[in-house]
């Protein structure tokens, strides 16, 4: 594990079908990557159905790993992209990264850019 890096997470869930056109202009605005995984929404104003069946709103969550000082301009790209700043749409956040294993110099260019 290495301690010496400044390293921040983002999270972003969106709309199912969004994550990967939303990662895309992330790796442009300078992430080197992300992960796409699946979830599904409950909120208590969620109260839609379908036949009178409930439906649990589908949802795709980005975890982008990067470097703290690229971490404001590509979350930025995030919610543009995402359009999160509209009602209903998703949310980002961010998170610092304490320790991280797993990641070999070299790997991620932009996470290394002051080794």
């Amino acid at each position: 594990m290495d301690e010496k890096l400044d390293l921040q997470v983002i999270f972003a869930i969106v709309k199912v079908e969004k994550a990967s056109e939303v990662l895309d202009k992330a790796q442009e605005a300078g992430a080197e990557g992300g992960t796409i995984f699946y979830g599904r929404g409950k909120t208590k104003h969620d109260q839609q159905k379908f036949l009178g069946i409930p439906i649990e709103p589908r949802k795709e969550i980005m975890m982008i790993l990067i470097n703290k000082k690229c971490a404001d301009n590509v979350l930025q790209t995030v919610v543009k992209a995402g359009k999160l700043d509209e009602p209903g749409t998703g949310l980002a956040f961010v998170v610092d990264v304490d320790k991280v294993a797993g990641i070999t110099y070299g790997g991620i260019g932009s996470l290394y850019d002051e080794f």
